[in-house]
């Protein structure tokens, strides 16, 4: 696909107006939506609030660092769900119906149709939203600009997103042996939800082997502490070595899985 990457550009570009178009013509549904993000925000912000009221730390993480951190998993949870969580659950559903052959017709990477067709716009504000948490953390935290950490956020943010992409798909492409994917979705919630927290509060006897299991096994909490820590904690090479080599490693992983899954599927139809 990479030797196509403007056509794909052009692509995406396409969609995003045509699903745009659609979201506009049912502008209540659009603003309903918009509505909910924006109060969802607003309780976490009271929420943390409330707790750095009563302490200056939670583990080892400063009032500004923290907000830093959750506006960093806001914008990259908003950037997934804009983009593929709506195409994914909606993959089950092509299987069963044999919809799915539609697609595979089109000459065009079926990886790319199946996971980038609809944008949701609807949850596309919380990318914004993020990254207004994120530079009022900074200010807050009187940060000096460093490029070093800058390049080093961007780079492991984009890493946090195609590991966060590649573990959806691969759970999404097990729909083409279950047909029905409900709990595998869940699953995907299961670990999203562990993305939010720090690293640091898995300390102690049993909560440590968890918090390794998850940064170098399943490196689920990759995805978003280690852009924020880049930025506004410790810089650690080795550690940003690794995320781009996870990245890397599970973009290779999801693809080779999607199209066994693929090989595997049979039309409903035949």
């Amino acid at each position: 696909m990479l030797p196509g990457v403007p056509r794909y550009t052009r692509l995406l570009g396409g969609l995003a107006r045509f699903t745009l178009a659609r979201e506009m013509a049912f502008r209540g549904n659009f603003l309903v939506k918009v509505s909910v993000e924006l109060l969802w925000m607003g309780i976490l912000i009271a929420f943390y609030r409330t707790v750095f009221a009563k302490t200056s730390h939670i583990a080892a993480w400063s009032e500004p660092d923290y907000f830093f951190f959750v506006g960093c998993f806001f914008a990259l949870n908003g950037l997934i769900e804009t983009l593929f969580l709506e195409n994914c659950n909606e993959f089950a559903e092509l299987v069963r119906t044999g919809d799915l052959d539609f697609l595979l017709l089109k000459p065009i990477d079926e990886q790319f149709l199946v996971s980038c067709r609809r944008i949701d716009w609807g949850t596309a504000p919380n990318l914004l939203m993020g990254a207004i948490l994120m530079v009022v953390a900074l200010v807050q935290k009187d940060w000096a600009f460093d490029p070093a950490r800058v390049a080093a956020f961007f780079a492991t943010f984009a890493c946090g997103v195609a590991i966060a992409y590649s573990f959806m798909m691969m759970l999404t492409s097990v729909s083409v042996w279950m047909v029905r994917n409900t709990s595998l979705m869940e699953m995907w919630w299961l670990f999203s939800s562990l993305a939010r927290y720090p690293r640091e509060i898995f300390s102690g006897r049993w909560a440590e082997p968890l918090g390794n299991f998850f940064t170098f096994i399943i490196p689920i909490l990759l995805v978003s502490n280690v852009p924020a820590n880049v930025m506004v904690r410790v810089l650690e090479p080795w550690m940003v070595a690794w995320t781009v080599a996870v990245a890397l490693a599970s973009l290779w992983v999801s693809r080779r899985f999607f199209q066994v899954a693929l090989r595997s599927y049979r039309s409903a139809s035949s």
